[in-house]
């Protein structure tokens, strides 16, 4: 078992490695409290935009949603006619510019969560460490913007937040300890800012009131059409089963894919791969006739590197429930204009 392994284990159940690092975690959380007092107390302060900001994060490390709960709110946000851009850091790419993202950059000038946001979308991005200026470039070059989306950025204080959306998966708070003891990255709202709490898992996994999502794979599509903008189709399931199909999937939780696979009745070998792993070279041998990828794994691969292996897009289908949509008009309303 890797190190990594032994943590998310520790970090679920607890045991001695966790307790090793409880004085880690003590000093995480006593420089955390120390950073945020100074913001308390106007020694440091947030910038201005001109515009509100909604930030999707998570209390704790590693994938819980935030960037399909990114896409499900600009998909809300478009039906109700607001136009609205998304800010991000860009995890994963080999540059910290500040870039605006289009369909000709690349997941690793971009990173892969963004370039898939603004692809499946059509939502203007911007990519930056900074995210204030990131926002700032973003509504320069789009100045219709009436909204902006931070994927990810809950500990980025600078960034003024009106609404804050906390996304939770089924780990709920895992152990309840701060890095590295724990999976916590704070261990309690640390600012004034209202918030919505989103479970992306069955049920509720803390004791936090929230909404619910419905999490599902919408289908399959071939890599070439999926990149001319085909959507997926629910139909591929039955052309796939009955064989084994490997599946790749370079996520913080990949076993959460294979499952899903699983229950659509394919006989799967799993290929879990690092988080954003970068696809330079192809991670499955040369002879493979078939292999199903996430749309975040997508945009790192063009159809012409594949050679003779035909490779399948899976797309998710993540959809948080009416009560959700409800508490986010409510919140938008209270949103200055």
């Amino acid at each position: 078992m890797s190190l990594a392994e032994r943590l998310q284990r520790a970090w679920q159940e607890g045991g001695p490695l966790a307790q090793a690092l409880r004085p880690l975690g003590w000093i995480y959380g006593l420089l955390i409290e120390i950073r945020a007092l100074l913001y308390r107390l106007g020694l440091r302060r947030a910038e201005a935009l001109p515009v509100p900001v909604i930030v999707v994060g998570n209390w704790i490390v590693g994938g819980a949603g935030k960037t399909p709960t990114t896409l499900a709110l600009l998909r809300l946000l478009q039906a109700q006619g607001i136009a609205a851009g998304v800010i991000s850091r860009g995890y994963g790419r080999d540059n910290d510019e500040l870039r605006l993202v289009d369909r000709a950059s690349t997941a690793a000038e971009v990173g892969d969560e963004p370039l898939l946001i603004h692809l499946r979308s059509g939502a203007p991005v911007a990519v930056g460490s900074d995210r204030v200026a990131a926002a700032r470039a973003l509504l320069a070059a789009q100045p219709e913007l009436r909204l902006l989306i931070s994927d990810d950025g809950l500990q980025h204080w600078r960034l003024p937040r009106r609404l804050s959306v906390l996304v939770f998966d089924e780990r709920g708070l895992g152990n309840g300890r701060l890095l590295p003891a724990g999976p916590l990255r704070q261990r309690r709202a640390m600012s004034a800012e209202p918030s919505l709490v989103l479970y992306n898992a069955g049920a509720p996994s803390t004791a936090l009131p929230g909404h619910l999502a419905r999490r599902q794979l919408a289908g399959a599509v071939e890599l070439a059409a999926w990149w001319q903008g085909a959507a997926a189709d629910p139909l591929a399931w039955q052309g796939l089963r009955g064989r084994p199909v490997l599946a790749a999937a370079g996520l913080a939780q990949p076993e959460r894919f294979f499952t899903m696979l699983r229950a659509q009745g394919l006989d799967v070998l799993p290929l879990p791969l690092p988080d954003h792993h970068d696809f330079s070279t192809l991670p499955w041998p040369a002879d493979t006739v078939e292999v199903l990828l996430t749309e975040k794994d997508a945009v790192k691969l063009r159809p012409e590197r594949l050679g003779r292996t035909r490779v399948w897009v899976v797309a998710l289908d993540f959809r948080p429930d009416d009560s959700f949509e409800r508490a986010l008009q409510q919140a938008l309303q209270a949103l200055p204009r």
